[in-house]
């Protein structure tokens, strides 16, 4: 996996060596800290240093004593499913004083801690970085105090801070997505789904309040995911008259048959002149309008519970990690940095300039300047409000342009959560365009037998909830029918076409652009969404899908680390899907905390195997009760699931028993993930867009004709961008006997398992995160959002 300027650093030259990390919590708790810390305590115990924790947060480290304890390998085990913060959380006024930073100073000092990871909000941050600017002056006070002696204020000079945001608000600029706020949409999207059977049953209207403090996120997101029919956000209050707008909505929604509303109020929801807007408010306006059953659900600190999502636990492992790479660069001249997320990537940013952007916001807030906190809240947050915006409100058929053209839609290949929210978004924009949207079932199957019909704004409601896919889909590739998908396209004169699908998917829009030399039908604007649990589509880091199968292995895998608590030492061999491709078994053996995961991607051999036996035997006989392996499905034909079970039953006798478990389908079933939904509605969205400009650009004398490789294209997530690829270029990039891409970014996460597993391997850190600055808003190719 050398970098294609050759570049390879490995960490090995990074000793921690005679270097004291101590990590902490503060502020609110959020899910997914746990992770963190766990990272954290294990990379820096990987690297050589000493790592500490520091209970109940600053209040722990300007108390001392028993609050900073030293952490071993085995004090972060079996925490990574936990929520919360263990080693807890207080907020603490003492070390707000310039008393408290001394006495806090003094004990850091003591044990020779000179490398901070903070894991918070912004205010947190901001103590801390204050801390490190005065540490040389609290250092000069505690040597005349005679507390320290002159050497050790020259050994502990510097003070070395970096953060990690860990906050379920996700109101902190910088970073895409804050440890925490994936987790708390579970939360959300979990009582909004339970609420909908019940409210459909008795045709009532539900108004739910979310957390968020003067942050929309939560509420926003949640909206778009369940597309609610009104939504309150602090960052862009209603206009005025407001109240009768949301009531004719509500009714129209209503008089179109639907049996419920949903609207969702952020806890910090304003008009324009700054007076709250409350549930309790909606409500009775809700009432005495429209005279609906109205009930208010406040969600409360629900949102904050509960186990961390597989994504949180990735996002916190993978910060943890780097949190530890930068301190270990650091020099005293290194501003304190935030390491965040943006797009797929690890990004460094200077702590303070992320605080100053995120004041801003509340500053421009404060201030009537709504628009201007929109743009600094982020492009992601700025595009979500677009989306919502886009799909939740129909403009009357006097409003729309007129295009003339035709869509198709289709799914194909295996089903994957989120489909179904690709397939509303894309109809809803589409209508918004002006097109008539066409939808075909059973894939290309459908197609050439002539399954094909419009679809209506009303007819996608309540679509994006739902699992599977409800237009149907098929395996079946068109190159067998080509000609009479050729007539259907020529008889409902289909002007461009939405694929949304896995690898078949891809494998069919070949099919079709090879075709256009024989067929001028095919020589339409093509656009293709990767969908599949597998993520296995080249182009793309992200597939709609593979969100929802990752959590739902994870959930499985904590349970049945569960179901062995209280008995004697076991462990757990469990097959994923996933076809060749090895991402759901190594990802979701690095979120669920596994010891090892076989995948076809890094061949092993019966020694592999051994020493993997070997070192799980020597960690069981020492620390650990239960022990977790992942295995792909393809990933040898030989080494079967049977073979290793068999393998770690017959080497591990005397030490640990062993258990298997195929996970099967259920990979593929269930609700989608809210990431599934936002990602699924975000990408198509802007694939309509996209279908949209080139229908425009290629309508010549009456007519559609594209055949330029441009014309058919594959929309990816790359990085921190998501890109128009043409399919043809992608060719290259494709092992097609094991249906995957022959380079994937996965991979590099896998050394992140091993070492947390307590493996000595080698970690390539040459793609880790450098010290940015923080761009007030990043340019529009470069968008990826995809954080939702």
């Amino acid at each position: 996996m050398a970098q294609p300027d050759g570049k390879k650093i490995f960490f090995e030259n990074l000793s921690g060596a005679g270097k004291a990390i101590a990590v902490l919590t503060s502020g609110g708790d959020a899910q997914g800290m746990n992770a963190a810390v766990r990272a954290v305590v294990r990379m820096g115990l990987y690297v050589g240093a000493k790592v500490y924790f520091i209970h109940e947060g600053y209040q722990g480290m300007v108390d001392g004593g028993e609050n900073i304890k030293e952490a071993t390998w085995e004090s972060v085990s079996s925490m990574l499913q936990v929520g919360g913060t263990v080693i807890g959380s207080a907020r603490c006024k003492e070390f707000r004083s310039h008393e408290g930073r001394l006495k806090a100073a003094h004990n850091l000092v003591q044990r020779g801690i000179t490398n901070l990871c903070v894991i918070g909000g912004d205010g947190s941050l901001t103590g801390a970085n204050l801390f490190r600017e005065e540490w040389s002056g609290l250092l000069g006070e505690l040597a005349e105090q005679g507390l320290i002696d002159a050497d050790a204020v020259q050994m502990y000079s510097a003070l070395h801070i970096v953060g990690m945001v860990g906050s379920i608000d996700n109101d902190f600029c910088g970073t895409d997505m804050t440890i925490g706020t994936d987790s708390a949409l579970h939360r959300i999207i979990e009582v909004v789904d339970a609420i909908m059977t019940t409210a459909q049953s008795h045709q009532r209207t539900f108004v739910l309040e979310v957390m968020g403090r003067h942050c929309g996120y939560l509420a926003l997101v949640s909206a778009l995911a369940c597309g609610a029919d009104w939504v309150l956000i602090p960052e862009m209050p209603p206009e005025d008259g407001w109240e009768d707008k949301m009531c004719e909505k509500l009714s129209a929604t209503r008089s179109r048959g639907t049996r419920l509303n949903i609207i969702i109020v952020a806890e910090g929801a304003i008009d324009r002149h700054g007076k709250p807007i409350t549930s309790g408010i909606v409500k009775d306006l809700v009432v005495k309008c429209l005279g609906f059953d109205t009930r208010v659900t406040i969600l409360g600190h629900v949102q904050r519970g509960g186990t961390p999502s597989a994504f949180d636990r990735i996002l916190a492992s993978r910060m943890g990690v780097e949190a530890v790479l930068a301190l270990l660069e650091t020099t005293a001249n290194t501003p304190a940095c935030v390491v965040s997320l943006c797009g797929n990537q690890s990004v460094r940013l200077p702590l303070m300039e992320c605080v100053q952007m995120t004041q801003e916001v509340q500053r421009a807030m404060d201030g009537r300047r709504f628009e201007e906190a929109v743009k600094l809240r982020g492009r992601s947050f700025e595009n979500n409000l677009k989306t919502y915006k886009l799909l939740a409100h129909r403009k009357p058929e006097s409003e729309l342009p007129v295009s003339n053209f035709n869509v198709a839609v289709l799914n194909v290949g295996a089903p994957a959560a989120g489909m179904n929210a690709a397939v509303r978004s894309a109809v809803r924009v589409g209508i918004s365009e002006g097109h008539k949207m066409f939808a075909v079932s059973d894939g290309f199957e459908g197609f050439y037998k002539g399954q094909i019909k419009e679809i209506k704004w009303a007819d996608v409601g309540g679509w994006t909830g739902q699992g599977g896919s409800l237009l149907g889909t098929k395996r079946t590739l068109p190159a067998k029918h080509i000609d009479k998908i050729a007539e259907q396209m020529r008889k409902h004169n289909i002007n461009a076409l939405l694929i949304v699908g896995g690898f078949e998917a891809f494998e069919s829009l070949l099919q079709l652009y090879e075709a256009r030399s024989a067929y001028e039908e095919l020589c339409i604007p093509m656009c293709m969404l990767p969908a599949t649990i597998s993520n296995n589509v080249p182009g793309t880091d992200l597939s709609i899908g593979a969100d929802t199968a990752l959590n739902a292995i994870v959930e499985t895998c904590d349970r049945i680390k569960q179901s062995a608590s209280g008995t004697k030492r076991r462990v757990f061999i469990i097959e994923t899907m996933g076809g060749y491709c090895g991402y759901l078994a190594s990802v979701g053996g690095l979120a669920a905390g596994a010891d090892a995961a076989y995948i076809y991607e890094e061949p092993f051999d019966i020694r592999d195997l051994q020493a993997n036996v070997e070192h799980l035997t020597e960690k069981m006989k020492t620390s650990i009760q239960r022990g977790l392996v992942l295995r792909n499905e393809n990933c040898n034909e030989n080494y079967t699931t049977d073979f290793i079970y068999q393998l770690y039953s017959e080497e591990g006798r005397g030490v640990f028993d062993s258990r298997k478990n195929v996970l099967g389908h259920m990979q593929q079933g269930g609700a989608p993930s809210p990431f599934d939904r936002n990602f699924g509605t975000k990408i198509s969205a802007k694939a309509m867009q996209w279908i949209s400009k080139k229908l425009l650009e290629t309508f010549r004398h009456g007519r559609v004709f594209a055949n330029t490789e441009e014309s058919c294209c594959l929309l990816g997530m790359r990085r921190r961008a998501l890109v128009f690829q043409p399919v043809v270029q992608l060719k290259d990039e494709t092992d097609f006997v094991h249906r995957i891409p022959k380079e994937q970014w996965w991979l590099k996460l896998r050394p992140l398992m091993k070492i947390l597993a307590k493996y000595k391997t080698t970690f390539d850190v040459s793609d880790s995160g450098q010290l940015e600055h923080v761009v007030r808003n990043r340019p529009k190719e470069s968008d990826a959002s995809v954080a939702m």
